[in-house]
Protein backbone atom coordinates (compact mmCIF):
# COMPACT_ATOMS: atom_id res chain seq x y z
CA UNK A 1 0.00 0.00 0.00
CA UNK A 2 1.24 3.52 -0.80
CA UNK A 3 2.57 5.50 2.16
CA UNK A 4 -0.13 8.10 1.48
CA UNK A 5 -3.09 5.76 1.87
CA UNK A 6 -3.09 4.94 5.64
CA UNK A 7 -2.89 8.57 6.87
CA UNK A 8 -5.46 9.66 4.29
CA UNK A 9 -7.90 6.94 5.35
CA UNK A 10 -7.46 7.69 9.06
CA UNK A 11 -7.82 11.44 8.52
CA UNK A 12 -10.92 11.08 6.35
CA UNK A 13 -12.70 8.89 8.87
CA UNK A 14 -12.23 11.59 11.50
CA UNK A 15 -12.65 14.74 9.42
CA UNK A 16 -14.85 14.13 6.36
CA UNK A 17 -17.73 16.56 6.00
CA UNK A 18 -21.22 15.12 6.34
CA UNK A 19 -22.44 15.59 2.77
CA UNK A 20 -25.65 14.06 1.38
CA UNK A 21 -23.98 12.05 -1.38
CA UNK A 22 -21.67 10.39 1.17
CA UNK A 23 -24.48 8.91 3.23
CA UNK A 24 -25.38 5.24 3.04
CA UNK A 25 -28.13 4.45 0.59
CA UNK A 26 -27.91 7.71 -1.35
CA UNK A 27 -27.95 5.80 -4.60
CA UNK A 28 -26.35 6.03 -8.03
CA UNK A 29 -28.96 8.45 -9.42
CA UNK A 30 -28.43 10.88 -6.56
CA UNK A 31 -24.67 10.67 -6.95
CA UNK A 32 -24.95 11.27 -10.69
CA UNK A 33 -27.11 14.35 -10.14
CA UNK A 34 -24.75 15.66 -7.44
CA UNK A 35 -21.75 15.27 -9.75
CA UNK A 36 -23.50 17.27 -12.49
CA UNK A 37 -24.32 20.02 -9.99
CA UNK A 38 -20.86 20.11 -8.41
CA UNK A 39 -19.17 20.92 -11.70
CA UNK A 40 -17.92 24.50 -11.16
CA UNK A 41 -20.38 25.13 -8.31
CA UNK A 42 -19.54 25.26 -4.56
CA UNK A 43 -20.86 22.54 -2.27
CA UNK A 44 -22.88 24.95 -0.11
CA UNK A 45 -24.89 26.14 -3.12
CA UNK A 46 -25.44 22.64 -4.45
CA UNK A 47 -26.96 20.96 -1.39
CA UNK A 48 -30.37 22.72 -1.27
CA UNK A 49 -30.77 22.44 -5.05
CA UNK A 50 -29.85 18.77 -4.96
CA UNK A 51 -32.42 18.01 -2.27
CA UNK A 52 -35.15 19.85 -4.19
CA UNK A 53 -34.19 18.14 -7.44
CA UNK A 54 -34.27 14.62 -5.99
CA UNK A 55 -37.53 15.33 -4.20
CA UNK A 56 -39.09 16.26 -7.55
CA UNK A 57 -37.31 13.65 -9.69
CA UNK A 58 -36.20 10.75 -7.46
CA UNK A 59 -34.98 8.64 -10.38
CA UNK A 60 -33.90 8.96 -13.99
CA UNK A 61 -37.28 7.91 -15.38
CA UNK A 62 -39.05 10.70 -13.48
CA UNK A 63 -36.77 13.36 -14.94
CA UNK A 64 -36.91 11.80 -18.42
CA UNK A 65 -40.70 12.13 -18.36
CA UNK A 66 -40.48 15.88 -17.73
CA UNK A 67 -39.98 18.55 -20.37
CA UNK A 68 -36.39 19.81 -20.79
CA UNK A 69 -37.57 23.29 -19.85
CA UNK A 70 -38.68 22.02 -16.45
CA UNK A 71 -35.11 20.88 -15.78
CA UNK A 72 -33.75 24.26 -16.88
CA UNK A 73 -36.22 26.05 -14.59
CA UNK A 74 -35.43 23.80 -11.62
CA UNK A 75 -31.71 24.44 -12.15
CA UNK A 76 -32.39 28.01 -10.99
CA UNK A 77 -29.19 29.94 -10.20
CA UNK A 78 -26.71 27.06 -10.16
CA UNK A 79 -24.99 28.48 -13.23
CA UNK A 80 -23.88 26.87 -16.50
CA UNK A 81 -27.49 25.87 -17.29
CA UNK A 82 -26.48 23.63 -20.18
CA UNK A 83 -25.72 21.12 -17.43
CA UNK A 84 -29.47 20.91 -16.79
CA UNK A 85 -30.13 19.99 -20.43
CA UNK A 86 -27.29 17.45 -20.41
CA UNK A 87 -28.62 15.90 -17.22
CA UNK A 88 -32.10 15.67 -18.74
CA UNK A 89 -30.67 14.01 -21.86
CA UNK A 90 -28.65 11.63 -19.70
CA UNK A 91 -31.82 10.70 -17.81
CA UNK A 92 -33.58 9.88 -21.08
CA UNK A 93 -30.60 7.74 -22.12
CA UNK A 94 -30.54 5.93 -18.76
CA UNK A 95 -34.25 5.20 -19.11
CA UNK A 96 -34.05 4.07 -22.73
CA UNK A 97 -30.71 2.25 -22.78
CA UNK A 98 -30.37 0.94 -19.22
CA UNK A 99 -33.95 0.32 -18.04
CA UNK A 100 -33.80 3.36 -15.77
CA UNK A 101 -30.75 2.17 -13.82
CA UNK A 102 -27.62 4.35 -13.84
CA UNK A 103 -24.92 2.15 -15.37
CA UNK A 104 -21.89 0.97 -13.43
CA UNK A 105 -19.40 0.55 -16.26
CA UNK A 106 -17.19 3.57 -16.93
CA UNK A 107 -17.51 3.28 -20.73
CA UNK A 108 -21.30 3.07 -20.47
CA UNK A 109 -21.31 6.15 -18.26
CA UNK A 110 -19.04 8.02 -20.67
CA UNK A 111 -21.57 7.34 -23.43
CA UNK A 112 -24.21 9.38 -21.58
CA UNK A 113 -24.72 13.08 -22.40
CA UNK A 114 -22.70 15.56 -20.38
CA UNK A 115 -20.51 12.96 -18.66
CA UNK A 116 -16.74 13.19 -18.86
CA UNK A 117 -13.95 11.10 -17.45
CA UNK A 118 -14.17 12.48 -13.91
CA UNK A 119 -17.94 12.07 -13.54
CA UNK A 120 -17.96 8.57 -15.03
CA UNK A 121 -15.26 7.37 -12.64
CA UNK A 122 -16.82 9.16 -9.67
CA UNK A 123 -20.17 7.43 -10.20
CA UNK A 124 -18.54 4.03 -10.67
CA UNK A 125 -16.43 4.45 -7.51
CA UNK A 126 -18.76 6.28 -5.13
CA UNK A 127 -22.05 4.69 -6.17
CA UNK A 128 -20.90 1.15 -6.93
CA UNK A 129 -17.61 0.77 -5.07
CA UNK A 130 -15.50 -0.09 -8.11
CA UNK A 131 -11.79 0.62 -8.07
CA UNK A 132 -10.71 3.47 -10.36
CA UNK A 133 -8.62 6.61 -9.84
CA UNK A 134 -10.85 9.69 -9.52
CA UNK A 135 -9.15 13.03 -10.12
CA UNK A 136 -10.52 16.55 -9.71
CA UNK A 137 -8.80 19.92 -9.25
CA UNK A 138 -8.34 19.39 -5.52
CA UNK A 139 -6.83 15.95 -6.06
CA UNK A 140 -4.40 17.30 -8.61
CA UNK A 141 -3.22 20.00 -6.21
CA UNK A 142 -2.59 17.52 -3.39
CA UNK A 143 -0.65 15.18 -5.67
CA UNK A 144 1.38 18.02 -7.17
CA UNK A 145 2.47 19.19 -3.73
CA UNK A 146 2.98 15.89 -1.96
CA UNK A 147 4.56 13.90 -4.80
CA UNK A 148 6.20 16.54 -7.00
CA UNK A 149 6.96 19.49 -4.74
CA UNK A 150 5.00 21.97 -6.85
CA UNK A 151 2.73 24.60 -5.34
CA UNK A 152 0.15 24.25 -8.11
CA UNK A 153 -0.58 21.45 -10.58
CA UNK A 154 -0.03 21.74 -14.28
CA UNK A 155 -2.84 21.52 -16.82
CA UNK A 156 -5.03 18.39 -16.58
CA UNK A 157 -3.43 15.39 -18.26
CA UNK A 158 -3.80 11.61 -18.49
CA UNK A 159 -0.79 11.33 -16.21
CA UNK A 160 -3.00 12.58 -13.35
CA UNK A 161 -4.87 9.26 -13.41
CA UNK A 162 -1.60 7.33 -13.38
CA UNK A 163 -0.38 9.23 -10.30
CA UNK A 164 -3.68 8.69 -8.50
CA UNK A 165 -3.70 5.02 -9.42
CA UNK A 166 -0.26 4.77 -7.85
CA UNK A 167 -1.53 5.70 -4.37
CA UNK A 168 -4.71 3.59 -4.37
CA UNK A 169 -4.85 0.49 -2.16
CA UNK A 170 -5.88 -2.77 -3.81
CA UNK A 171 -8.92 -3.10 -1.56
CA UNK A 172 -11.88 -1.50 -3.33
CA UNK A 173 -13.42 0.05 -0.21
CA UNK A 174 -10.10 1.53 0.88
CA UNK A 175 -9.44 2.78 -2.64
CA UNK A 176 -12.79 4.62 -2.66
CA UNK A 177 -11.91 6.25 0.65
CA UNK A 178 -8.50 7.35 -0.63
CA UNK A 179 -10.14 8.90 -3.70
CA UNK A 180 -12.62 10.79 -1.53
CA UNK A 181 -10.02 11.68 1.10
CA UNK A 182 -7.61 13.22 -1.41
CA UNK A 183 -10.37 15.42 -2.83
CA UNK A 184 -11.54 16.35 0.66
CA UNK A 185 -8.02 17.23 1.77
CA UNK A 186 -7.58 19.54 -1.21
CA UNK A 187 -10.96 21.16 -0.64
CA UNK A 188 -10.59 21.81 3.09
CA UNK A 189 -6.89 21.75 4.09
CA UNK A 190 -4.50 21.74 1.12
CA UNK A 191 -6.27 24.69 -0.49
CA UNK A 192 -4.94 26.75 -3.37
CA UNK A 193 -4.24 29.96 -1.49
CA UNK A 194 -4.14 29.21 2.23
CA UNK A 195 -3.00 25.64 2.89
CA UNK A 196 -3.16 24.55 6.54
CA UNK A 197 -0.11 22.34 6.70
CA UNK A 198 -0.41 22.07 10.49
CA UNK A 199 -3.66 20.13 9.99
CA UNK A 200 -2.50 17.98 7.08
CA UNK A 201 -2.09 14.21 7.60
CA UNK A 202 0.52 14.15 4.81
CA UNK A 203 2.70 16.97 6.16
CA UNK A 204 5.55 14.67 7.17
CA UNK A 205 5.81 13.10 3.72
CA UNK A 206 4.98 16.19 1.62
CA UNK A 207 7.75 17.05 -0.82
CA UNK A 208 6.56 20.64 -1.24
CA UNK A 209 6.82 21.23 2.51
CA UNK A 210 10.18 19.44 2.76
CA UNK A 211 11.62 21.65 0.02
CA UNK A 212 10.52 24.88 1.73
CA UNK A 213 7.30 25.57 -0.18
CA UNK A 214 8.84 26.64 -3.53
CA UNK A 215 6.61 28.76 -5.72
CA UNK A 216 5.36 27.51 -9.05
CA UNK A 217 3.17 29.21 -11.66
CA UNK A 218 -0.58 28.98 -11.20
CA UNK A 219 -1.82 27.68 -14.55
CA UNK A 220 -5.47 27.50 -13.60
CA UNK A 221 -7.78 29.13 -16.14
CA UNK A 222 -9.20 32.34 -14.74
CA UNK A 223 -12.95 32.87 -14.84
CA UNK A 224 -13.80 36.15 -16.62
CA UNK A 225 -15.68 38.79 -14.66
CA UNK A 226 -19.39 37.92 -14.54
CA UNK A 227 -20.96 41.37 -14.09
CA UNK A 228 -21.78 42.84 -17.49
CA UNK A 229 -20.55 39.74 -19.35
CA UNK A 230 -22.38 37.69 -21.95
CA UNK A 231 -22.89 35.06 -19.23
CA UNK A 232 -24.61 37.73 -17.13
CA UNK A 233 -26.94 38.62 -20.01
CA UNK A 234 -27.71 34.94 -20.66
CA UNK A 235 -28.50 34.43 -16.98
CA UNK A 236 -30.80 37.45 -16.97
CA UNK A 237 -32.72 36.14 -20.00
CA UNK A 238 -33.13 32.71 -18.42
CA UNK A 239 -34.21 34.28 -15.13
CA UNK A 240 -37.09 36.05 -16.87
CA UNK A 241 -38.17 32.91 -18.73
CA UNK A 242 -37.99 30.79 -15.57
CA UNK A 243 -40.20 33.28 -13.79
CA UNK A 244 -42.72 33.21 -16.62
CA UNK A 245 -42.68 29.44 -17.23
CA UNK A 246 -44.60 27.70 -18.60
CA UNK A 247 -45.90 30.87 -20.30
CA UNK A 248 -44.09 32.52 -23.19
CA UNK A 249 -42.55 36.01 -23.23
CA UNK A 250 -42.75 38.50 -26.07
CA UNK A 251 -39.32 38.49 -27.71
CA UNK A 252 -39.15 42.27 -28.13
CA UNK A 253 -39.88 42.78 -24.43
CA UNK A 254 -37.44 40.12 -23.24
CA UNK A 255 -34.69 41.93 -21.32
CA UNK A 256 -35.57 45.12 -23.21
CA UNK A 257 -33.92 47.28 -20.52
CA UNK A 258 -30.49 45.66 -20.91
CA UNK A 259 -27.91 48.46 -21.48
CA UNK A 260 -26.29 46.81 -24.51
CA UNK A 261 -28.95 45.74 -27.05
CA UNK A 262 -26.42 43.85 -29.17
CA UNK A 263 -25.25 41.86 -26.16
CA UNK A 264 -28.87 41.13 -25.26
CA UNK A 265 -29.56 39.83 -28.78
CA UNK A 266 -26.32 37.85 -28.73
CA UNK A 267 -27.33 36.26 -25.42
CA UNK A 268 -30.74 35.22 -26.75
CA UNK A 269 -29.23 33.85 -29.97
CA UNK A 270 -26.67 31.80 -28.05
CA UNK A 271 -29.33 30.40 -25.71
CA UNK A 272 -31.40 29.35 -28.72
CA UNK A 273 -28.33 27.73 -30.28
CA UNK A 274 -27.67 25.83 -27.05
CA UNK A 275 -31.24 24.55 -26.90
CA UNK A 276 -31.98 26.42 -23.67
CA UNK A 277 -34.54 28.76 -25.24
CA UNK A 278 -37.10 28.30 -27.99
CA UNK A 279 -38.47 31.16 -30.10
CA UNK A 280 -41.83 30.61 -31.79
CA UNK A 281 -43.67 33.40 -33.62
CA UNK A 282 -41.69 36.17 -31.92
CA UNK A 283 -42.25 34.71 -28.47
CA UNK A 284 -39.62 33.04 -26.31
CA UNK A 285 -39.98 30.14 -23.87
CA UNK A 286 -38.03 27.42 -22.13
CA UNK A 287 -37.72 24.23 -24.22
CA UNK A 288 -40.66 21.81 -24.30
Amino acid sequence: MSALAPPLIAWYRENARDLPWRRDGFGAWGILVSEFMLQQTPVARVIPHLEAWLSRWPDAAALAAAAPGEAVAQWANLGYPRRALWLHRAAVEVRDRHDGVVPRDVDALLALSGIGDYTARAVSVFAYGDRHPVVDTNTRRVLARVLEGRAQPGPPARGDLVRMEGILPEDRADAAIVNAATMELGATVCTARSPRCDACPLAEICRWRAEGFPASPDLRRRQPRYEGSDRHARGAVLGILRGAAPEEVDLAALLAEWPDPRQRDRAIDSLVADGLVEVVADRARLPR
